[in-house]
């Protein structure tokens, strides 16, 4: 992106930022929360530093904690709401708790599940899971493997699944772009949200991104999420599969393309 449509961008997520902190003067906010809410306008890291800006001026104050996991946060808040302390623990409170390693565990593993379940209750065929071939095909340029090697039709996906808050990892959609392309799959990246440029570099592959738009939690976990979303607006839910609408976009291109 140009360098001056950058500034702009981010002139714009500074301004929309600073609306929200004076529309909500006694809240506790943290960064993670803000690049999810506004994503639909800014790429999480022009959201960022437009927050950081803020900082900056002293518009807005930032205070740092750890996680029990021992992963830093940072928390912030209008410069004119002077007794936080108790809400600042109570969103700390509940960071921590979707945070935990137990949480994050099944979260991981649901989205996995849910994936899954989509492509084979579709006709596709599971032929592998943390995959490192295709066919007589083997990757060696890395220990980097697929969660799932799928195939209908006589087409071969290798599916990759992020079901998480923030971006997956540029580096890791590069390598695994590369992985699915020596090994001749199409490569299909189901995650809660890319950027858009990362979604045009997918496509431009021969592949497919397939956004769930939300964070996928086991039912079990219901209690928690209504929280999430209540208290931190989070694109969090707890479907018994995914949304109909998600996987019929995959369909779709898959018959467009066989």
């Amino acid at each position: 992106m140009p360098a001056k449509k950058t500034d702009a961008e981010q002139v714009g997520a500074r301004q929309a930022l600073l609306d929200l902190f004076n529309a909500n003067q006694e809240r506790v906010f943290y960064s993670r929360q803000f690049e999810v809410l506004l994503e639909d306008r800014w790429f999480h890291w022009i959201t960022n530093r437009a927050l950081h800006q803020l900082i900056e001026e002293g518009l807005v104050l930032s205070d740092p904690y750890r996680l029990s996991n021992g992963v830093p946060v940072f928390l912030v808040r209008h410069r004119g709401y002077r007794y936080h302390r108790r809400e600042s623990a109570r969103v700390l409170a509940l960071i921590d708790e979707y945070s935990h390693h137990d949480v994050s565990r099944d979260v991981g593993w649901q989205g996995e599940a849910l994936v899954l379940e989509g492509f084979v209750r579709n006709q596709f065929v599971l032929l592998d899971r943390n995959a490192q071939s295709y066919g007589d095909k083997v990757w060696t340029d890395s220990n980097h493997d697929l969660d799932f090697v799928l195939e209908r039709d006589g087409v071969g996906y290798g599916v990759e699944v992020k079901n998480q808050l923030g971006y997956m990892d540029h580096d890791e959609l590069v390598r695994k772009t590369e992985m699915c392309r020596s090994l001749g799959l199409r490569s299909v990246f189901a995650v809660r949200m890319l950027p858009k440029d990362w979604i045009n570099e997918v496509i431009d592959s021969g592949g497919f991104a397939l956004i769930m738009k939300y964070q996928l939690y086991p039912k079990a976990r219901r209690a928690l999420v209504e929280r999430m979303r209540e208290e931190l607006e989070l694109p969090v839910d707890t479907p018994g599969a995914l949304f109909d609408g998600t996987m019929k976009r995959f369909l779709d291109w898959h018959e467009k393309n066989v």
